[in-house]
């Protein structure tokens, strides 16, 4: 595997220097039901946070992402292409060889005490979910978020993954003192499709009791209704019975995101539609002609239908980027003050 070509910028790998080289690498499976069949590649990253491109269209401009691939195995996943920069396989590969940075926490901390750090948003789970199942055993995030609260640097988290409850007494703390968005990924709520499209994520129920219990403990928690899958999720009593259910769990938004096949999950979610949904693939083919994206038009259908439903059952979408605060926070105390004009640039993150 191509590890001394990995860099904290995929787009510019070859010009960077690695963020670790081959003998920072440790290997290992775990023979226990959930991690079966898994394998994780440990290792100890040179750089933790990440400039993302001026080209990108994504509304932040630091992420942290602390594991590479990802267990919840979506076959639409746009960031399966990464994978390949590291000759592995952008498929059954992304879903089960599991890059695991180890020094995250420790490395954040560094780096956000360093005098170049402007202290600017910090946006996780923007290319690969931070709580994956992986961090059920690894525990990288209680780390992360403490040294984030430690220099008062605003930060976002999207999630499908129920386990950041865990760390709901730590996002509390950190609200009191800066900038805090929680925001989970609901697409809809057809437990079939969810079965066949996102095989290794918690229900979309529990996703929203996630929302739920957030609301509950005063954490503000929006949903990105992601992906809205073409032919498959986006007829109007689909949508509207996914609106209704993220407006009953809480959630102070809902921000719709019609599905986009970029290289490497396009040609893999096109071979699962071809199994599991042959007539469509002639459909989506015309739909997706011009690129990984749908057409305007039905973007802003969708988008429209979406904010009419949400309009009419008492919630409303979020302006892109934006982080939302979990709570009023308190006076900062001298030393805070001070360790926040110290900080490093952060990262903001949408899905």
């Amino acid at each position: 595997m191509r590890w001394e070509n990995l860099t904290d910028s995929d787009h510019a790998r070859a010009a960077d220097p690695a963020l670790f080289g081959a003998d920072a690498v440790t290997t290992r499976t775990f023979d226990t039901p959930e991690f079966r069949g898994v394998t994780f590649h440990e290792v100890r990253a040179r750089s933790i946070l990440n400039r993302v491109p001026g080209a990108s269209r994504m509304p932040f401009e630091w992420t942290v992402n602390p594991y590479r691939g990802c267990t919840h195995a979506c076959v639409y996943c746009f960031a399966r292409k990464t994978h390949s920069y590291l000759d592995l396989d952008s498929g059954l590969g992304f879903d089960s060889q599991i890059v695991v940075k180890v020094n995250a926490p420790e490395l954040l901390r560094r780096q956000l005490a360093s005098r170049r750090w402007q202290g600017e948003h910090v946006a996780m789970g923007t290319n690969v979910d931070c709580y994956q199942r992986a961090e059920g055993r690894y525990r990288l995030m209680p780390g992360i978020i403490e040294a984030l609260t430690e220099r008062a640097n605003p930060f976002s988290i999207l999630t499908k993954g129920t386990l950041i409850l865990r760390d709901l007494d730590l996002l509390t703390r950190a609200a009191r003192v800066t900038d805090v968005g929680i925001s989970v990924s609901v697409g809809f709520t057809d437990a079939e499709l969810w079965r066949t499209v996102e095989p290794g994520t918690p229900a979309p129920e529990r996703r929203l009791e996630v929302v739920r219990t957030l609301s509950e403990h005063g954490i503000g928690c929006g949903v990105l209704m992601a992906p809205v899958i073409p032919f498959l999720g986006d007829e109007p009593a689909q949508l509207r019975a996914t609106v209704r259910a993220i407006a009953a769990a809480g959630a102070t938004s809902v921000t719709p995101l019609v599905l986009h096949l970029r290289p490497g999950a396009r040609e893999w979610f096109m071979a699962w539609l071809a199994r599991h949904h042959p007539h469509l693939v002639r459909r989506y083919e015309r739909l997706y002609a011009e690129g990984a994206y749908a057409p305007k038009w039905y973007q802003r259908r969708i988008t429209r239908q979406v904010h009419d439903l949400a309009r009419e059952y008492g919630i409303g979408p979020t302006r892109g980027g934006m982080p939302r605060r979990t709570a009023e926070p308190g006076p900062a105390r001298p030393a805070e003050t001070a360790e926040a004009a110290s900080t490093e640039p952060t990262q903001l993150s949408l899905i």
